[in-house]
């Protein structure tokens, strides 16, 4: 069959996302007959099963869609399965391609841009007109024919400076540009199997898409407002003109000057969580059955947070799943009930909203309020064992529904856990306006008014009160540091009684850290988010990455894209709850950044550093981190961040290596959480 023989939708679909350099580079017979890929492909490559691109995979595809066999699987998906829901898989080919075309997926090497002068990419133009004799000096030429003529054809380019050919810019953004820092910043590009650089020239770079590391498009646009008016690429305006003129990469703010400048008042975060919630349809009351089914089960045990803790990863969400796993063991039943979509506080009180349900380890759906108020009540009419209940976190829920959902189920003695401080502010990290450490001030106050959160607090604060007003609570902290912060806010509610239960301990293996060869390796532990001091940690990666001294590493489930840090996958579950210490033991790493923002209330962080051996370096407004750190001997709790890097530039951080400490390594025993604790409650 040839090319006329193809319906002409099909092969303007198939020649639009076919990739012949793919195609050609992984299948050299193809290369070396001289054949036109596209017409091999078309003709006989897919009942061959050859893959006609780096993001797709026939066999894969044949696979889970047996319904597409008998023609070309390529085809289908492009013209009915996208549209039903099929999913492509990559070509095992992918890697190899890459790596044949130098398109390396590791964190940028070169030196970051920090400010004009420190850039070493190519000598700039001292006016938007380019001099017939520029040449660039980072293995690049470009000769002074390309520079001095405009378009052979005489067409003029808007987006271009006058004299300035297309071919000319492509070389000088070619100088500074960095393909490993763009394939590892969007993945896309990469499992597309497009080369950067073209891919950056022809559609990133009016995307939006940095090109290098220390370059931010909008930060660029948004100081120099005359370039965003101007329509010019600002990458290329910088280096034909505005780095001769001095002018800024950006605003100077600092990382929480970023943070500030970017915050979103917390009415639109609410109005966004509600609109949400708005398009989430309850699901039919029947699918409650198994919880208001009669049961043999020695109680019943109704848990309240913020998300499925069986689909979700975090430290809370380790803690239901341990509750859980022990209220089985136990033969209580479990309610868990959450909200159908993250809201960023309390639900204000009248609203309806759908609620998650999680049955005994299993997600039963999204249901209404009233609907699981009546299974719950229903099971209690049928079963006499007690109920108890702990509550890790409020947020999304609506104070009236889960008091009428407790009285239904007879539950109104248990536990309030102490995971944050959202009984105390809408802010439950406590840090004004998302940037630094408040301590709760009181509520009403100057300092409580100028906060993004200020207008949310009084819902916290209401409803907390009233449900302890409500229920027989006892408060659990996970750490004495957490208790001391909630004891010390002058609206904290009033808990019937107060308890210390850390959720884990570390107890001495008898085997001490081997020490590693080669420069000291810093970790960043778990989500890349910024009141956990990605900032810090990024900031300090950047300055220090071609110091010899110093390997930088992040660990966590999935890559940030275009970190300075090498990648270590690692996910951490109620199955595996060894997995993060087991890592950072088997990186032989020295050190842990640790630079929380916020007052945290235990952190397993910590643990699985010390546990595995890493001295831990964090600040001073890091909670029970910096309480952990001081009482074990765990590393240093250092002032500021000026410290920290003062800590890398003379070297003094290398004191902290496991060769020099030689520390033991820790098991780590977990807690059952409230399970523990439920002998108290009967």
């Amino acid at each position: 069959m040839g090319q006329g023989d193809v319906p002409e939708r099909k092969r303007r679909a198939l020649a639009t996302a076919f990739d012949p350099v793919f195609y050609r580079t992984v299948y050299d017979d193809i290369a070396r007959v001289g054949a036109d890929p596209f017409l091999h492909y078309v003709e006989t490559g897919w009942r061959e099963g050859r893959d006609p691109a780096p993001w797709f995979s026939v066999s894969a595809y044949l696979e889970r869609h047996p319904e597409a066999d008998g023609g070309d699987p390529f085809a289908h998906y492009l013209l009915r399965g996208w549209s039903e829901g099929c999913e492509p898989s990559p070509s095992r080919h992918r890697e190899r391609f890459l790596e044949r075309i130098g398109a390396s997926r590791k964190p940028v090497t070169s030196a970051p841009v920090s400010t004009p002068s420190e850039v070493e990419i190519p000598e700039p133009v001292a006016s938007v007109h380019v001099d017939p004799e520029v040449h660039v000096d980072l293995d690049v030429h470009v000769e002074p024919d390309v520079l001095a003529d405009p378009d052979p054809q005489g067409e003029s380019d808007p987006d271009l400076p006058p004299g300035l050919t297309r071919e000319a810019a492509r070389a000088l953004i070619a100088a500074g540009f960095d393909p490993a820092f763009y394939l590892s910043a969007y993945p896309d590009v990469a499992a597309a199997g497009q080369d950067p650089l073209e891919h950056y020239v022809v559609a990133g770079r009016w995307e939006g898409r940095d090109p290098r590391a220390g370059f931010r498009a909008a930060d660029y646009l948004e100081v120099n407002p005359d370039v965003a008016a101007s329509g010019m690429d600002p990458f290329l305006h910088w280096l034909v003109a505005g780095r001769a003129e001095g002018r800024p990469l950006r605003f100077e703010l600092g990382f929480r000057g970023r943070i500030v400048a970017g915050l979103i008042p917390l009415q639109a975060r609410m109005a966004a969580a509600a609109s949400a919630a708005a398009g989430i349809a309850a699901d039919r009351p029947r699918g409650l059955a198994p919880v208001s089914a009669a049961s043999q089960a020695a109680g019943l045990h109704v848990t309240f947070s913020h998300d499925d803790f069986t689909k979700r990863i975090g430290g809370v969400q380790l803690c239901l799943q341990a509750e859980s796993k022990g209220l089985v063991r136990r033969g209580i039943d479990h309610l868990h009930v959450f909200p159908a979509v993250p809201w960023p506080t309390l639900r204000p009180a009248g609203s309806r909203a759908p609620l998650g349900v999680v049955w005994n380890g299993h997600t039963l759906g999204h249901f209404a309020a009233g609907d699981i108020l009546k299974a719950v009540g229903k099971r209690r009419s049928r079963a006499g064992a007690s109920t108890t209940l702990a509550v890790h976190s409020l947020l999304g829920h609506e104070i009236g529904e889960v008091l009428d959902i407790l009285a239904a189920a007879g539950a109104r003695r248990g536990l309030f856990w102490l995971h944050d401080f959202a009984g105390l502010c809408a802010g439950y990290h406590l840090m004004r306006d998302e940037a630094r450490d408040c301590g709760a001030p009181p509520a009403g106050s100057a300092a409580c008014r100028v906060c993004v959160f200020g207008p949310g607090r009084d819902l916290h604060l209401s409803a907390h009160r009233r449900l302890f007003e409500t229920l027989d609570l006892t408060l659990v902290a996970p750490s004495q540091a957490a208790l001391d912060t909630w004891s010390a806010a002058p609206d904290a509610p009033a808990a019937t009684a107060v308890q210390v239960h850390p959720h884990a301990r570390l107890v001495p293996s008898g085997r001490f850290a081997e020490a590693a060869e080669g420069p000291l390796t810093i970790a960043f532990l778990g989500m890349p988010s910024a009141y956990k001091g990605w900032p810090v940690f990024t900031d300090l990666a950047e300055r220090f990455r071609d110091d010899p001294r110093y390997r930088f590493v992040r660990l966590g489930s999935a890559a940030a894209p275009g970190a300075p840090a090498d990648h270590i996958e690692v996910s951490v579950t109620a199955d595996n709850p060894h997995a993060m210490r087991e890592a950072l033991d088997s990186a032989r790493v020295d050190v842990a950044i640790l630079w929380s923002l916020c007052r945290e209330t235990f952190s397993f962080a910590a643990y699985e550093a010390a546990a595995a051996g890493a001295a831990i370096l964090t600040g001073p407004d890091s909670g029970n981190i910096a309480a952990f750190t001081r009482a074990g001997g765990h590393g240093l709790v250092l002032p500021d961040e000026a410290s920290l890097f003062a800590q890398f530039e003379s070297g003094a951080v290398q004191s902290l290596s496991r060769k020099v400490r030689r520390p033991e390594i820790c098991e780590i025993e977990y807690s059952g959480m409230s399970v523990d604790l439920l002998e108290s409650l009967s």
